[in-house]
């Protein structure tokens, strides 16, 4: 799907302000006021549509997160209308493009909760950005779902702030345990992106697991977002015979790293995280990239009624198979609403206090229970890449 056919699902039924009317200035960081804010925001809540901000990378280098994430955010959004709404109310998504920046993705948030008086956001997909906004919803006291950021500190920042995507302590470990059980890899060499908190924290514990079960981190090499070429870390690489090759970064990398990888001949498997998930992995790594496997949060392969139909539902919509960002959107938005119908009355704090008592809820992407520290307690599954199609190979429990 070519960026313009992708742009006009975005706009369907909403309104997106573009980082180009305002979102590159640097917004200061209001402090929550009990008088005026908070007295409006509460007017806000008992009357009209209830207000949700999203925030996402619906462009920059990595836009198919923020493009796919948001078509799930919209389909949970429309289903409920469809149904109803909340309490007899309609749900209206404020969506902000933060460009894939951090800077950006603060004043974002800060004008959804300042200015758009949302009694929830939505948002985002990597750590990074995630953990640049999460102070501004903490400290004005409104409830912060990310659909996948999967560092741990997201949720440290905070008692607002949740998230529906298993965290990268477990998804490191089940991508060790997979290498040293599945594939029988006794030497792994690691390649991380220097400048990703999300790279940076997954490799890290993929190596402590991977070498508490007696494997041997032989080299660990990095690079940073954006570069183009990998051959002289893949040439060190080479050296050490790894039997595998753990690569915890972003489509936009990876699939570059897997062809250089082919063209100097190297025959182990690549492995790396969800941040591979998105349809243009196959569209830049090509056949390289074929046979290499990566942590996830759902398979289409799976025969869950829950699952299928989502996937039914969603290719009706969007005319396409939905990956794990979207199904992530979806559930992310799914948790927010089934809170805020359970919420006494729809002021953050109720709202708040409804998602953090989420218990065994159905979702595309696993069974969520929100535990003590506002993390999801799910399983991964492990997918094999086949062209377009990733097949599913595993899942890793918790």
């Amino acid at each position: 799907m070519g960026y313009e056919a992708m742009l006009k699902h975005v706009l369907a039924g909403l309104v997106i302000f573009a980082a180009t009317t305002g979102c590159t200035r640097k917004t200061p960081v209001a402090a929550p006021s009990e008088s005026s804010d908070d007295s409006h925001r509460a007017q806000v809540a008992m009357t009209g549509d209830i207000l949700i901000g999203e925030y996402g990378s619906m462009t920059g280098g990595e836009a198919t997160f923020g493009l796919s994430t948001h078509e799930g955010v919209m389909m949970a959004i429309d289903e409920t209308n469809e149904a109803g709404g909340v309490k007899g109310r309609r749900l209206k998504v404020i969506a902000l493009d933060n460009q894939g920046k951090p800077d950006e993705a603060a004043a974002v948030v800060t004008r959804l909760i300042t200015e758009n008086k949302v009694v929830a956001v939505l948002g985002e997909v990597a750590s990074g950005r995630t953990l640049a906004a999460a102070p501004i919803a903490q400290q004005h006291k409104i409830p912060m779902i990310s659909p996948s950021s999967t560092n741990p500190q997201v949720t440290e920042v905070g008692d607002y702030i949740f998230r529906v995507c298993f965290i990268d302590p477990f998804q490191g470990t089940a991508m060790a345990k997979f290498a040293h059980e599945k594939l029988s890899a006794k030497k792994v060499a690691i390649l991380r992106d220097v400048k990703s908190d999300y790279s940076v924290g997954l490799a890290t514990f993929f190596a402590k697991t991977f070498r508490q079960m007696g494997g041997e981190i032989v080299i660990d090499q990095s690079y940073q977002s954006g570069e183009k070429d990998f051959k002289a870390q893949l040439t060190q690489i080479r050296s050490k015979k790894p039997d595998a090759i753990f690569i915890p970064g972003y489509y936009t990398e990876v699939g570059l790293i897997a062809q250089q990888a082919k063209q100097l001949g190297i025959k182990a498997p690549l492995l790396g995280g969800d941040g591979w998930d998105s349809e243009k992995l196959y569209q830049i790594g090509k056949d390289a990239i074929n046979g290499q496997y990566f942590s996830s949060h759902y398979t289409t392969e799976s025969t869950d009624s829950v699952v299928q139909d989502f996937i039914k539902n969603y290719k009706a919509k969007y005319g396409k198979v939905p990956d794990g960002l979207a199904a992530l959107g979806y559930d992310a938005a799914k948790v927010l609403v089934s809170a805020m119908e359970r919420a006494a009355e729809l002021t953050p704090k109720n709202i708040r206090d409804e998602i953090a008592r989420t218990k065994d809820f159905a979702g595309v992407t696993g069974r969520i229970t929100i535990d003590g520290k506002r993390n999801a307690v799910k399983p991964a599954v492990v997918v094999k890449v086949d062209g377009t199609v990733n097949r599913y190979v595993t899942t890793i429990t918790p």
